[in-house]
C-alpha cells in the first residue's frame, strides 16, 4: 500500500530531500507532494496567470489564491501531512497548512522542536501526532506497515 504525504513547510531550504532521503532508506512504500517549493515561482504565479497587478497588495493575494488551490487539491489527495515547524524563519504557511490538513479530516503529524512546544500547544493537541524530528515522523508512518 502506497501513502501519498504532503510536506508542508517553510520552502527555504530541502528538509523535504532529507524526508525523501529517510524514507528511502526506511523503504517506506511514500510518494511526497508539497506546496510549490520555488519561492520565485509561488511568489510570481499570480501575475504570470493573470496579469501584471496594480500593485503589490493585489499581487500578493493574486499569488495566494492560486497557491492555496493547488495546496487544497494536493492536500485533499494526500493521506497524510507531515508538517515542519523550523525555526529560522517564520511558520505562518506551516501553522495554516496543518489547520487547514486538520479542519480536512487529514492525518496530520507535526514536527517541532523542544523549543516550540509552548507557541504550538494548541495546534499540536489537534494533531494526531506531535514529534521532535524527521524521523520520529517517518517512524510513525513506517508503523502504519508493521
Amino acid at each position: 500500500m502506497d501513502l501519498t504525504v504532503y510536506l508542508a513547510g517553510q520552502i527555504h531550504d530541502d528538509w523535504r530531500e532529507d524526508v525523501k532521503k529517510i524514507a528511502k532508506e526506511k523503504d517506506l512504500p511514500l510518494k511526497f507532494v508539497a506546496p510549490q517549493t520555488n519561492h520565485d515561482r509561488s511568489d510570481d504565479v499570480g501575475d504570470a496567470i493573470l496579469g501584471k497587478q496594480p500593485d503589490n497588495v493585489h499581487r500578493d493575494d493574486a499569488a495566494s489564491s492560486i497557491n492555496n488551490f493547488r495546496t487544497q487539491v494536493l492536500m485533499q489527495k494526500s493521506d497524510v501531512v507531515l508538517a515542519l515547524f523550523g525555526e529560522k524563519y517564520k511558520q505562518w504557511n506551516t501553522a495554516m497548512d496543518a489547520s487547514a490538513a486538520i479542519t480536512m479530516g487529514k492525518p496530520t503529524i507535526i514536527v517541532r522542536d523542544q523549543s516550540l512546544v509552548h507557541p504550538l500547544k494548541e495546534l499540536s493537541n489537534k494533531a494526531n501526532v506531535t514529534v521532535e524530528t524527521v524521523e520520529q515522523a517517518l517512524d510513525v508512518i513506517a508503523y502504519i506497515y508493521e
